[in-house]
């Protein structure tokens, strides 16, 4: 006899999943600005799952995390980044040390990987969203492949924004969300270190009229 799942169960798979297409889109995407804008949309996939599980299990304090991602991830990063690719003048082509076809195929085993070491983990939890714990195990693991894929910076960075997003909806998903007070913390030191890397960027920029990553290898081996 099969069970139907509640609506808001149905809905938080639903966004998901959607989290999961989205990071492979990041991984796929070859233009920064698009990256930008898929990273916009995973906070706002965040954003509106978070506040649906606030609904669903009444907890309160999810709701003031769902605006704090909105406020953060929807708006004021992405408007950070594209300032930033504006005052820096950076090529709008994503480059990448593997083709993208074996970055898929890399990103689809990653994500069976997930769900095998998930398993386990989501019998053991007692939340209503125990089921998307291998999504978000896997979204995090495609950040982190798009991280060490990705020969520039904000590429980088991005990924980096993306995988937090994956490590967000996990906590989520296991324990409905993390206090308050380190959620606070965790937004601050987010908003605080990519206004350290802009300055970063520009330093980069001065030095080799670049932001690859490898010029700062070349500048170790001279040294």
């Amino acid at each position: 006899m099969t069970t139907t799942l509640p609506l808001f169960a149905q809905l938080i798979n639903l966004f998901a999943a959607i989290l999961l297409l989205l990071s492979f889109a990041m991984l796929a995407q070859r233009r920064v600005l698009s990256l930008i804008d898929l990273f916009a949309a995973q906070g706002l996939a965040l954003a509106t799952s978070t506040v649906i599980v606030a609904y669903a299990t009444k907890q309160p304090h999810l709701y003031f995390s769902a605006a704090l991602t909105l406020i953060l991830k929807v708006i004021l990063l992405p408007w950070i980044l594209h300032r930033l690719i504006r005052k820096l003048d950076v090529k709008w082509d994503v480059e990448q040390l593997i083709n993208i076809p074996t970055t898929m195929l890399v990103g689809i085993v990653l994500v069976v990987f997930a769900f095998n070491l998930a398993s386990p983990i989501s019998q053991l939890a007692s939340t209503v969203t125990r089921a998307t714990l291998g999504i978000a195990m896997a979204c995090v693991m495609l950040s982190f492949l798009m991280m060490i894929t990705r020969r520039k910076a904000i590429p980088q960075v991005i990924g980096f924004l993306s995988m937090e997003n994956g490590l967000f909806f996990a906590a989520t998903s296991a324990t409905y969300g993390m206090p308050m007070v380190v959620e606070l913390g965790i937004a601050l030191d987010v908003l605080v270190g990519m206004l350290i890397l802009g300055v970063f960027f520009f330093q980069i920029r001065e030095q080799f009229d670049s932001l690859d990553l490898q010029h700062l290898e070349k500048l170790k081996e001279s040294e």
